[in-house]
């Protein structure tokens, strides 16, 4: 897998961006045009004109990005209206389509580890990016994601880490895109400021973000244009799928989620349940929990499930662990119980 280092200015940063992967960004765009028409009969065209309406929030919250995003479009020779398109993704399309995902936080032995499978459709496969961005205004960072979108999961410099799970809800508010806030996340300093951007830049659309910090702290935030719901460690883990489960949420949000949701919640209990407090925990022993196929097919790791319909088909794209602590990200491309060749990047401490 291709690693894009980005460097300089947000223009600079974008530019970099947009050049480096203008066939994927172009790709990616030709994915969601197919998934907007499926999911909410929306064509591109359709599609950037619902975008428009996040521009305000995003030039309140995190003005910068808009510049960044910018640079993308004009590196892919794109226009913005693509590019915030692609960002906002999720607000257009989750009120229909619903990813899979599996991420925890675990604490073993004063290291914090974080880790997650993004599920999603295969075709986007070929179109993951993994971006190393040190921007003059920002820590250094390290964004897994897809071509043309400001951030998704990743780490920087200072021991913030931040996992996804997406849910699927008809709510959408004034707030970041999804997208945005997980880049603002990013750039966080601490993980106080890191939970700021629910709690006072507040998100759109409902998601859930695992945050967590080099010095064994961790937050499950299951974001909305409210309050968000706060998950704390139990035995040292915090665990999500794909629904909502703080009583100060589900309380105010309505969810859809996938049948496989709950188990793959219960698996990954159980699973890390089973590490005793004094086992050893390293990169291999966290994609064994990634690697497991307990209940096939609505299992962490997620194959190809031929009795799903088309439109609803996910596959484990990628899986990724973090050890926060020592500021080391490993990549498996693709299903992680496949995928033997890992890239394995280190951040300087911040």
């Amino acid at each position: 897998m291709q690693l894009t280092y980005l460097t300089g200015s947000r223009r600079d940063i974008g530019l970099g961006h947009g050049r480096a992967h203008a066939a994927p960004i172009r790709a990616s765009i030709a994915v969601y045009d197919r998934l907007f028409q499926d999911f909410v009969g929306l064509d591109w065209g359709q599609a950037r004109r619902e975008a428009e309406r996040f521009g305000a929030m995003i030039e309140q919250r995190f003005p910068a990005i808009l510049e960044e995003m910018a640079g993308i479009a004009e590196g892919a020779e794109l226009e913005l209206a693509d590019i915030l398109t692609l960002n906002c993704r999720s607000e257009i399309s989750l009120t229909q389509a619903s990813g899979g995902c599996s991420a925890f936080a675990l604490e073993r032995a004063g290291t914090q580890w974080l880790a997650q499978n993004w599920d999603w459709r295969a075709d986007q496969l070929d179109n993951v990016v993994v971006l190393h961005i040190e921007g003059d205004d920002a820590p250094p960072l390290v964004s897994l994601g897809e071509a043309g979108m400001v951030a998704k999961i990743g780490m920087n410099a200072h021991g913030i880490g931040v996992c996804l799970n997406a849910i699927r809800s008809r709510t959408c508010g004034e707030g970041l895109p999804i997208h945005m806030a997980l880049r603002k996340i990013l750039e966080s300093p601490d993980l106080a400021t890191a939970r700021a951007v629910a709690t006072d830049s507040r998100v759109c659309s409902p998601a859930h973000f695992l945050v967590a910090s080099a010095d064994g702290q961790a937050a499950g935030l299951e974001v909305h244009p409210g309050e968000p719901g706060t998950l704390s460690p139990r035995g040292g883990a915090v665990t999500h799928t794909n629904h909502l489960y703080d009583a100060a949420v589900t309380c105010q949000v309505e969810d859809f989620p996938r049948a496989d949701s709950r188990p793959r919640l219960e698996r990954l209990d159980t699973l890390l349940g089973d590490l005793a407090e004094d086992a050893p925990v390293n990169e291999a022993r966290l994609f064994e929990v990634l690697s497991d196929h307990h209940h096939h097919p609505l299992s962490i790791c997620r194959h190809f499930n031929p009795d799903q319909p088309a439109e609803e088909r996910m596959e484990t794209l990628f899986g990724v662990v973090m050890n926060l602590t020592e500021r080391r990200l490993t990549l498996r491309h693709g299903k992680p119980c496949e995928s033997r060749d890992s890239l394995t990047l280190t951040l300087p401490l911040g």
